[in-house]
Parts: C-alpha cells; sequence; structure tokens
C-alpha cells in the first residue's frame, strides 16, 4: 500500500523498527540519488556524506552539506 508524502520509501514493518520509514542504503553512490548532491563528488557514497556531515537523512544531508558550503 503506498502511504503519501514518504518521497518513494515505505515503513518498516518489523519490530523494533516497526513504523519507522526506511533510509536509503549507505552504499548508494552520489550520482544515483534523485537530487545529487553538489558539494560532493559523484562517486562518494551516502554512508560517507552521512559521517562528514553528522546527518541521517538525504534531505538532512543535503542542507548541511550547503550550510558548510557558504
Amino acid at each position: 500500500m503506498k502511504q503519501p508524502g514518504l518521497d518513494g520509501r515505505h515503513r518498516d514493518q518489523n519490530p523494533p523498527k516497526a513504523g519507522e520509514i526506511q533510509q536509503k542504503r549507505g552504499d548508494t553512490q552520489n550520482r544515483n540519488l534523485d537530487r545529487p548532491i553538489p558539494q560532493f563528488p559523484q562517486n562518494t557514497r551516502l554512508d560517507t556524506m552521512r559521517e562528514r556531515t553528522g546527518k541521517v537523512g538525504v534531505e538532512a544531508v543535503r542542507r548541511e552539506a550547503a550550510k558548510r558550503d557558504k
């Protein structure tokens, strides 16, 4: 069942994370995101971007990278 507003992800059905929105995999490269983050090279992995910004969600990583770029 598709739920609106989840950015293409679905909610996890299994405990202990039941109801949480699943995150993108850490081995996803920047070039494969729907909108690549311009502050990072195209072949940077998402888990590396998360480490460098201290954020978890893709949009949070994008906002933090934009702040640091200014």
